[in-house]
């Protein structure tokens, strides 16, 4: 690649860092999961379902002639509002499927029009706000003391009940029971999707949401950790690396945290059909740790090979298949769904 600035030309080398692909494509690593890993979920899920979801969808101008916009205010973890965009088709009859999808790192919902892929295919398009990400909306939780490493993968790092993706992925949850409350949405085909952070937080909702009909993600994080934060230096992982550079004696606990949140070990509780994809020259989420939850994907419910499929990009990083994959989604879910 090569970036111009301040006349002096450079060039930013990529290449192949990580497994072969036909290692990749065999690559099925132990996981290591907490006894109760499924227990603390439950119990989190049902504790936070206690508390009604209380959906709001207010109509938004957008300036569009083709899509409805509707501002969505709904209750995740603890009760904290958390924000998001209903995106639906001006012409539609009868309840549409919904594409739930999740932010990448740091990233808010943004306006309105930057989003509008799966509104103009058909679908119903719920855009999901990160608590604390983004300009949208700060973080509601109060300040918990945590000692962390700037970003928000070492948030509560020394205990899982105190992690910031509890929160989040608890939301991402929420944010389906919220959608399947529009009266024009089919709470019958609900699909999770998401790039990078969002692909890894589609990843939890699948396997924490039985009853999904489809899961897209791309270039996922926050999957394989013992591998991830080992094989690769760029944020975000490297963040977890300063964390125990700096607090030796928190290794052990820091790791048995992360296990609670792997999406590879969601990935092995889902049930949906999935598309995921993968760049093999990604340092940022490599490929090695897609394909661990890619090969792990459904397997505690024996999901049939032929209902999962991943597209590998050789050539690029962390923009995966971008555009072109893109594509390859809308035929892969109208396909599914028989639109």
């Amino acid at each position: 690649m090569v970036n111009v600035a301040l006349g002096v030309l450079e060039i930013r080398r990529m290449a192949f860092f990580d497994l072969p692909l036909d290692e990749l494509e065999r690559y099925l690593p132990t996981l290591p999961e907490p006894a109760d890993f499924d227990e603390f979920w439950a119990k989190t899920l049902a504790e936070q379902r206690a508390v009604d979801v209380e959906a709001t969808f207010e109509p938004t101008p957008n300036g569009l002639a083709t899509i409805d916009t509707f501002d969505v205010t709904f209750r995740g973890y603890g009760g904290a509002p958390i924000r998001g965009w209903l995106q639906l088709p001006v012409t539609r009859t009868g309840p549409l499927p919904a594409v739930v999808e999740y932010l990448g790192y740091g990233s808010g919902r943004g306006v309105p029009h930057e989003k509008t892929l799966w509104a103009s295919a058909g679908y119903a398009h719920f855009i999901m706000d990160t608590r604390g990400q983004g300009a949208e909306t700060p973080d509601p939780d109060p300040s918990t003391g945590d000692i962390a490493a700037p970003g928000f993968l070492t948030r509560g790092i020394l205990d899982p009940h105190r992690h910031f993706y509890r929160r989040v992925y608890t939301d991402a949850v929420r944010a389906i029971d919220a959608v399947r409350t529009h009266p024009e949405v089919d709470p019958a085909r609900v699909v999770v999707t998401g790039t990078s952070q969002g692909g890894g937080i589609a990843l939890a909702a699948a396997g924490l949401v039985p009853d999904l009909v489809a899961a897209m993600p791309d270039v996922p994080f926050l999957c394989h950790f013992p591998r991830a934060t080992t094989i690769t230096d760029k944020p975000p992982y490297v963040e977890v690396q300063q964390f125990v550079k700096l607090r030796r004696q928190h290794a052990e606990t820091v790791n048995r945290t992360l296990a609670y949140l792997d999406g590879a070990s969601h990935a092995r509780r889902a049930n949906a059909p999935a598309l995921f994809s993968t760049a093999l020259m990604d340092h940022i989420c490599p490929p090695s740790t897609v394909f661990a939850a890619f090969n792990h994907y459904g397997a505690l419910n024996g999901l049939a090979p032929e209902h999962k499929s991943i597209r590998s990009y050789p050539f690029n990083d962390h923009e995966g298949g971008a555009a072109p994959h893109e594509t390859v989604k809308l035929a892969w879910l109208a396909g599914l769904l028989g639109n």
